[in-house]
């Protein structure tokens, strides 16, 4: 059976809480993309996560909250992190924490790290059916592992629409990319995954550079995947033009038959259309170049998720 899309109302949102607190799977929009949302401290309804969306179980996934004393439950706050949480939730910020002993998230959610990946969104209705249910929700993005993130609840149900139980449509996302990922070392910010919160808009607000993840002990936050993100079709980055049967997808003035990110050259309305206009070329190309995108702003998330989506593995 195919889920059903319903619009955000009182009844829908306590419907999906009652289908979460059973152990089921709905999705919701967020301002980032659309989440699979399940229940944090239950480890078989996050096994159920897993499985429906093919994510390997070693990568980690991020506790959605909806207030600070839900968030300082699960989690503790260091001076520069709370700093950060005060500054920019609710929105496109995830904060990875030491995860608290007598915190509700489960293990398997946490892919046995000690650390805890925290969000509190934006969206009303992810907020909604957050508070309704009454504690944290995990709630990675609605696609199949490893495919272009859904932005719209139609591509939810593409992936999805027959392994999971509803779908909340909240219309497509206002930001379009997934949250910015921050971490903590030494007391000071590291970059754990470009997003939808610039890094130099974090950087002006703490009043310190905000330097990037070199570390070489594997996957500690989710979306570190080298390939993740990926259309069928193969990618060709930097790309001046298509090449013969080639899509294109263009940043700047529109070429006649092909798509472009934002043809004024906006970098929060080319993020905003990035995985809405992967999927439409690629139901109709096998290959897309895409055009060069400035590395400022928004555009070092948008190159971070165009290289994971291009890379294909040696052989």
């Amino acid at each position: 059976m195919t889920a059903s899309i319903v619009p955000i109302l009182p009844e829908t949102i306590a419907l999906a809480a009652e289908i979460l607190s059973e152990g089921g799977l709905v999705a919701m929009p967020t301002e980032t993309v659309y989440g699979l949302a399940a229940d944090a401290a239950n480890p078989e309804a996050v096994a159920r996560l897993y499985e429906a969306k093919g994510r390997p179980r070693f990568n980690p996934l991020i506790a959605h909250v909806s207030s600070w004393e839900m968030a300082q439950r699960e989690a503790g706050f260091p001076p520069l992190a709370r700093t950060c949480a005060e500054a920019f939730w609710p929105g496109p910020m995830t904060l990875v924490l030491p995860a608290r002993a007598e915190g509700r998230v489960c293990d398997l959610a946490r892919a046995g790290l000690e650390t805890l990946a925290v969000r509190w969104p934006g969206h009303r209705a992810a907020a909604a059916l957050i508070e309704a249910f009454g504690r944290p929700l995990v709630a990675p993005s609605a696609n199949r592992s490893g495919h272009v993130s859904p932005t719209r609840a139609e591509h939810v149900a593409e992936d999805l629409g027959e392994r999971i139980s509803l779908i909340l449509d909240g219309g497509p996302c206002v930001v379009g990319m997934e949250s910015t990922i921050l971490g903590f070392q030494d007391g000071e910010p590291v970059l754990l995954r470009p997003g939808g919160l610039a890094t130099e808009t974090i950087s002006a607000k703490l009043g310190r550079s905000v330097r990037a993840y070199a570390g070489q002990s594997g996957i500690n936050a989710p979306g570190q995947m080298k390939s993740h993100y990926a259309p069928r079709a193969r990618l060709r980055l930097n790309a001046a033009a298509p090449e013969d049967g080639e899509g294109f997808l263009a940043f700047g003035p529109l070429v006649p038959g092909d798509l472009s990110l934002s043809t004024s050259g906006d970098l929060v309305e080319a993020a905003a259309n990035l995985f809405g206009m992967l999927r439409s070329l690629d139901t109709r190309f096998e290959r897309i170049a895409v055009s060069p995108i400035p590395f400022t702003g928004l555009g070092e998330a948008i190159n971070d998720r165009l290289e994971r989506a291009a890379y294909r593995e040696a052989g």
